[in-house]
């Protein structure tokens, strides 16, 4: 019973105070707001250091790889995973709005409620300079911003690779940066201290302020899309787990996904989750340098949520309006748009959303209605994005270290 107390200690403590916020967001509601700069604070100190913890984990886990030949392996693992799990979120998300998100009747009084006629202004979509803008920046000082992400994540793969390539001469530079992670872990620690009292003020300021403005309109998308999300959660990332560890990684699993399914769920920052979620993969038992690499890239270029939330999106739009549509359409809008959001709290997909409206041919004006659709997913969709970069953590573990990776934390 000790044994069992002393592992969910931690993840019992969060668990209260993530109640304790509900309670008090219930009963008063907007007032709760009052407690929302305790949360803004413990959110901040995590979002500080997101930057120098992406590019420390993925370099020094790189550049810690003795072969070649395991980095290559780790990251074609990681890509062929994203793929198959990113296409099974889809399928579910569009299986899930055979059912219409929005009756008829209710169009106008939708677009009426949000004066949709407004003007909006259109933002030019090119394609090709987005994905140039979004791999790379043109000043150094901009991979310093959590909001060139992929880019930062880029030029982290390209500096653990060079220290591989660099062999002895690069051992020194490897060692500095090994010793700052390790620093840069204790702050870590230190911060989650303030985590209960963080994540509750939290939690407070959000179900006071979003449970009250919830519109009516939209609580059937809502509903749908949190039974989606609990399938995911609860059936397919289970299986990833038996799937890739048998089950002691089911075990494993299911003791050690409590605390960061709760960073995702009061944070609503996928970036924010990063430390609790490479600190949960490796207690899983995924060695340091997959965790270290998957989790970051995860943030950004695996996100089951946004993908399922695409879908639910552009399936909206469609009943709305009435218009025809093929599931092949509807794959790859999904999959493109949430390549390009990158890993930041609530507001961040503006990009996606316009691209959704101008690949699937919907008028501008539309904009607002995926913007209330965004937010009012946007936790279980976080929670989605983190949990499946955890699951996704375990199936790269059984390809690259074989059946046996699991019982080697034991």
């Amino acid at each position: 019973m000790k044994k069992v107390f002393k592992n969910y200690f931690n993840s019992f403590i969060l668990l209260i105070a993530i109640i304790i916020g509900t309670v008090i967001g219930i009963i008063f509601k907007d007032k709760a707001s009052v407690l929302k700069p305790f949360g803004d604070l413990f959110l901040n100190m995590l979002m500080i250091i997101i930057v120098p913890l992406i590019f420390l984990t993925i370099s020094t886990s790189i550049g810690k790889m003795k072969s070649p030949k395991r980095v290559g392996k780790i990251l074609l693992s990681i890509i062929g995973v994203f793929i198959i799990t990113s296409l099974i979120s889809v399928f579910i998300g569009i299986l899930s709005t055979r059912v219409s998100l929005v009756e008829v009747e209710e169009s106008n009084k939708i677009i009426e409620e949000l004066n949709v006629n407004e003007k909006i202004e259109e933002e030019n979509v090119n394609l090709l300079d987005r994905t140039v803008n979004t791999i790379t920046t043109n000043d150094f000082v901009n991979l310093l911003s959590k909001n060139n992400i992929i880019a930062l994540i880029v030029f982290s793969i390209i500096t653990g690779v060079s220290i591989i390539l660099s062999k002895e001469k690069g051992s020194k530079f490897l060692d500095f940066l090994e010793s700052t992670n390790n620093v840069l872990g204790q702050i870590i620690k230190t911060i989650m201290y303030y985590a209960p009292i963080g994540l509750g003020c939290y939690f407070a300021a959000f179900i006071g302020t979003f449970g009250s403005s919830v519109a009516v309109g939209y609580l059937k998308t809502f509903g749908v899309y949190v039974i989606s999300s609990l399938i995911l959660y609860f059936i397919v990332y289970s299986i990833y787990a038996f799937v890739a560890g048998g089950k002691i990684g089911f075990i494993r699993y299911w003791k050690n996904i409590i605390p960061v399914t709760l960073s995702a769920l009061s944070t609503c920052s996928s970036a924010a989750s990063i430390p609790i979620n490479v600190k949960t993969s490796k207690e899983i038992g995924v060695s340091d340098d997959i965790a270290n690499t998957i989790v970051p890239l995860g943030s950004s270029f695996h996100k089951d949520g946004s993908i399922v939330g695409s879908v639910f999106k552009i399936m909206f739009l469609v009943y709305l309006f009435n218009t025809p549509h093929s599931i092949g359409k509807v794959l790859l809008v999904s999959l493109l748009v949430t390549l390009l959001v990158t890993g930041i709290p609530i507001g961040g997909g503006t990009i996606s959303e316009m691209l959704i409206l101008t690949l699937m041919g919907f008028p501008l004006y539309a904009l607002p209605i995926l913007t209330i659709i965004a937010t009012i997913i946007d936790a279980p969709a976080t929670v989605l994005n983190v949990v499946g970069d955890t699951s996704s953590s375990m199936m790269v573990s059984r390809i690259v270290d074989g059946k046996d990776w699991i019982k080697k934390g034991l």
